[in-house]
């Protein structure tokens, strides 16, 4: 019985073996389709691939143990409708995937029939990012998407510091799909795409040259070329015969002519003439052991295919000859989980009859979605590299080779990967490390661009379109040297416009352009206005006195200022004498308090440092007092009669008579300034006081002033008063803020300045509170605004600006403004002298602890030998620390005896102090026990 169950029990275990490995699930023949154009550079390359591919795997018995896979290829011929009937027709015959389509327009028609029939769909070359898993479950992409070609060629673009590109595309699925993610990906570095060409599929030579004619008419020379090989070749010839592949220009083409060029050995010169410094892109491939393998034989199965012409391997054959390994893999796993192949009849097609189309025929693989998510678990190393995918049904690492045409060979000057960026690395190297995407960071090698030279192109010119730049310029009502109309000979002048048509004449390029005057020349225009113009297109650039301002700057671009300005507060002034208290003036009340203060701690300082060893400071409290103040007040006029005999009071003397002296100085020239330099008052000391007074204030008709006063500064509106010219300016400063004029004007400084030159009895206050200058305004990321702005920058450094500055602006300075940045000229404060004060004080401190720890380590020493003191210091009652405290005081209160005085000369003065005296602690000599012979009571 026991055997029996043995047996069992091992004959259970090997049906689950069997069972787990499926072995008896396997078929005999699996049988995959593979749906591409055989006569194309793509198809080329790829059918060898796969045959390839399908005799290594059968010929492995790791892969698909006893079971034989074949690859069923059909030609779609270039043919999107013979594609979409060969695809239904691998629906009849039971397959169990796709290999293809080729076409990204044929991979959007035939994924639909793949996700009813639930068929899974690898396309080693449909590359539009469109193509999502999202949409189409059972499309798997296996290659990059072109979502990642577009990030690395706007990558390119932006290294190059271009900001507008114009791109030419097919106008299919591919070319649409293609260029519409470059858009998204330029947008991202703050460029664009200025105009987008598209060429009809199957277009003639004729309507090809037409595209090209517009292209070469806009502005943008930085040409992306996204095309397919038959078409992307023609177009690359018609525009070397229109002149478009000289000097100037420059050729961004996709991953197709980097795969034609690839599998191209012996290419045409005249095409190779024609793309001299294009930069094209090559899906990058890791060299690995079945990369080589594969090129070794390569000849030989070119050969053994029996086709007429010779050509090489490129990356999507690459990608094809690892498309049908994934399969396999897939396949393999497939069948060790229990997969089973069979099919269904697809319900929805039981209603439709007659016919020849046969669509009954049609299957659902009833077990697509565990091949599917097997294939979306691959993961093994390829002729490519790695191949596994990411969580969106990516591949992992897409990287691309960026390729310049020089001669008759391609030259590698850098990479691309997702990674890290634009590096001359090859990307292996770099997963290794972490991810560096900065700016300065990404490296590129020399580039040989069109007309054979190394230079970056600049990307851009002047349309040749035959229309002028429509500028638009102020119709000015005052100031009229910055802008002005001339209804005379109908011409516009002034400062703005000399420097603009001076900058101009520098470009290297012919700029062609029209003044059209905005405004009604009765008042000034609002500049807000005029902006916003660019904007809808009515202007293509400003010039005049435009001020750069943040809220400008977000809507347009300017060049670089060629004057500098901000606000300033404009008032009225008039001369004012001094008064009897002048002399008060040169401090603040809290500087002659502190000032005050620090006297009275100085000269109690000193008393206490001499009074037991000096004279001058001893006698009846009220004589002392007075010497308290007699002696700190006389260091700020003349030397005291009172002599310091401590090294200690000394010290403190030093200290005290240097910060008199920085005081006393600072006090005279004050004082000198206030009653000879500043005869000038205002109502107001700057735009702080304007704004926390509730009188009316003045801006210029048209100036951003207005809403800077209102939004900045929390103006009320109803406080502005607007202003049109310098005469109103003078009106309303004359009958001030009580006779229905202004209190002060808010205005930038080129304009104050001109004023103040005709007007010199008002001034400016405070100083300026905004920095900003005037510029020329062009829509966002103007490659013209760029060149300007090196235009005025040349006119700056060689004298040319301020030549132009001279002739229509009086360059002499007014005295007003050294006047009026402060009128009234600010007390002193304490925070000026806080550091002289602090010193003083720490001396003052340190001197005291010293002179307190002298005093007591003398008074211990006396209360050791005196037997009252020490009885009183070793009571611990409250009445005998009374006691020591008077003990104390009275000591330190009293005549320390100088040591270098003559002996009878103490005696005489013990003597005289035993017979009376007074103490200013209150403690009469005869009262006293604690006095020795070297010591007495004052």
């Amino acid at each position: 019985m026991k055997s029996v169950l043995h047996f069992l029990c091992i004959f259970w275990c090997l049906c689950s073996y069997a069972l787990s490995k499926n072995v008896y699930a396997r078929p005999d023949t699996v049988s995959i389709g593979a749906l591409f154009t055989f006569n194309s550079t793509i198809g080329r390359v790829a059918k060898i691939a796969m045959a390839a591919a399908v005799s290594d795997i059968n010929n492995d018995p790791s892969i698909l143990p006893g079971t034989k896979l074949v690859v069923q290829m059909r030609d779609s011929n270039c043919s999107g409708f013979v594609g979409i009937v060969q695809a239904l027709q691998f629906m009849e015959k039971d397959t169990v995937a796709i290999i293809g389509p080729q076409s990204s327009v044929l991979a959007h028609v035939v994924s639909h029939v793949a996700n009813e029939l639930q068929v899974p769909m690898l396309s080693f070359a449909a590359t539009d990012p469109t193509l999502a898993p999202l949409q189409f479950p059972f499309f798997v992409r296996a290659t990059h998407s072109d979502h990642f070609q577009m990030a690395s060629v706007a990558d390119i673009v932006n290294y190059y510091g271009w900001k507008e590109v114009t791109a030419i595309y097919i106008d299919d699925d591919y070319g649409r799909n293609g260029i519409s993610s470059l858009g998204d990906e330029l947008a991202k570095r703050r460029s664009k795409i200025l105009y987008k060409a598209a060429v009809r599929p199957g277009a003639k030579k004729s309507e090809m040259a037409s595209v090209l004619v517009r292209v070469a008419m806009m502005e943008s020379r930085i040409l992306v070329l996204h095309a397919n090989p038959d078409s992307g070749l023609a177009l690359l010839l018609l525009a070397r015969n229109l002149g478009m592949t000289s000097s100037g220009y420059v050729w961004i083409a996709t991953d197709w002519l980097g795969s034609f060029l690839d599998s191209s050995p012996h290419p045409d010169m005249e095409l190779v003439s024609a793309m001299q410094g294009v930069l094209t892109l090559r899906q990058h491939t890791e060299n690995t052991r079945r990369k080589r393998k594969l090129a070794s034989r390569w000849s030989a199965l070119v050969k053994r295919d029996n086709v007429d012409s010779r050509f090489l391997i490129n990356s999507y054959g690459l990608y094809a000859y690892d498309t049908v390994w994934m399969i396999a893999h897939a396949l393999d796993a497939f069948f060790s989980r229990g997969g089973n192949i069979s099919f269904s009849i697809y319900p929805k097609l039981r209603d439709i009859a007659g016919g020849g189309l046969q669509l009954g025929a049609m299957t659902v693989f009833d077990e697509g979605r565990l091949l599917l998510e097997r294939i979306r678990k691959v993961n093994f190393t390829g002729a490519t590299g790695p191949v596994k995918f990411d969580s969106d049904g990516n591949l992992l690492w897409p990287a691309y080779d960026i390729v310049n045409i020089v001669g008759s060979g391609l030259r590698t000057i850098g990479y691309w990967s997702n990674y890290s960026g634009l590096s001359i690395a090859s990307p292996e190297t770099l997963y290794i490390k972490p991810a560096n995407r900065i700016r300065g960071n990404q490296k590129l090698g020399i580039v040989l661009w069109p007309g054979e030279t190394i230079t970056r192109p600049r990307g851009w010119v002047f349309p040749n379109n035959g229309n002028e730049l429509k500028i638009g310029v102020p119709n000015r009502a005052s100031y009229r040297q910055f802008v002005s109309a001339d209804s005379i000979t109908d011409t516009v002048r002034g400062f703005c416009i000399d420097v603009f048509v001076a900058a101009i004449n520098l470009l290297q390029y012919p700029v062609p352009y029209k003044f059209i005057l905005f405004g009604n020349g009765s008042e000034n225009p609002s500049y807000t206005e005029m902006i916003n113009k660019i904007l809808t297109n009515e202007f293509d650039a400003v010039v005049g006195d435009i001020a750069i301002v943040t809220n400008r700057t977000r809507v347009v671009d300017f060049t670089q200022p060629y004057i500098e300005s901000g606000l300033m507060v404009l008032t009225s002034v008039k001369r004012h004498s001094s008064s009897g208290w002048s002399f008060l003036q040169p401090f603040t009340i809290r500087m002659w308090c502190v000032t005050g203060v620090f006297f009275l701690i100085i000269g109690t300082v000193v008393w206490l440092l001499e009074h037991r060893i000096n004279d001058d400071f001893r006698g009846p409290p009220v004589k002392q007092i007075i010497t308290v103040f007699w002696f700190s007040f006389s260091t700020l006029f003349f030397a005291h009669r009172e002599d310091t005999r401590s090294t200690l009071g000394r010290f403190v003397i030093i200290i005290w008579l240097f910060v008199v002296l920085i005081i006393q100085s600072s006090y005279t020239a004050s004082l000198a300034s206030i009653l000879t330099v500043q005869q000038l008052t205002a109502p107001i000391t700057g735009i702080d006081s304007l704004v926390a007074s509730d009188d009316p204030i003045g801006f210029q008709i048209g100036s951003f002033a207005e809403n800077y006063l209102v939004q900045e500064l929390g103006v009320s509106k109803s406080r502005l008063r607007a202003l049109g010219n310098p005469d109103e300016f003078k009106k309303a400063l004359e009958l001030g803020p009580r006779n229905g004029g202004v209190t002060a004007i808010v205005d930038e400084r080129p304009y104050i300045e001109l004023f103040l030159l005709e007007h010199p009895k008002f001034a400016v206050v405070g100083s300026e509170f905004t920095k900003s200058g005037w510029g020329f305004a062009f829509p966002r990321d103007s490659p013209l605004a760029v060149d300007l702005s090196t235009a005025i920058l040349e006119l700056s450094e060689n004298g040319d600006l301020q030549r132009i500055h001279e002739k229509w602006l009086n360059d002499r300075m007014t005295d007003s403004q050294s006047q009026t940045n402060d009128l009234e000229s600010d007390s002193l404060q304490v925070y000026s002298f806080s550091g002289l004060f602090v010193i003083c004080g720490v001396a003052c401190l340190a001197t005291l602890a010293i002179h307190a720890g002298i005093l007591v380590h003398k008074y211990c020493k006396h209360a050791a030998s005196s037997p009252q003191a020490a009885a009183a210091l070793s009571s611990t009652d409250g009445s005998s620390s009374r006691s020591r405290l008077r003990a104390f005081l009275s000591f330190a209160d009293q005549r320390e005896m100088d040591t270098h005085t003559p002996r009878a000369s103490r005696e005489k003065a013990a003597a005289l102090a035993g017979v009376g005296g007074d103490s200013i602690g209150g403690v009469s000599a005869s009262s006293s026990t604690t006095s020795v012979s070297t010591s007495t009571s004052c």
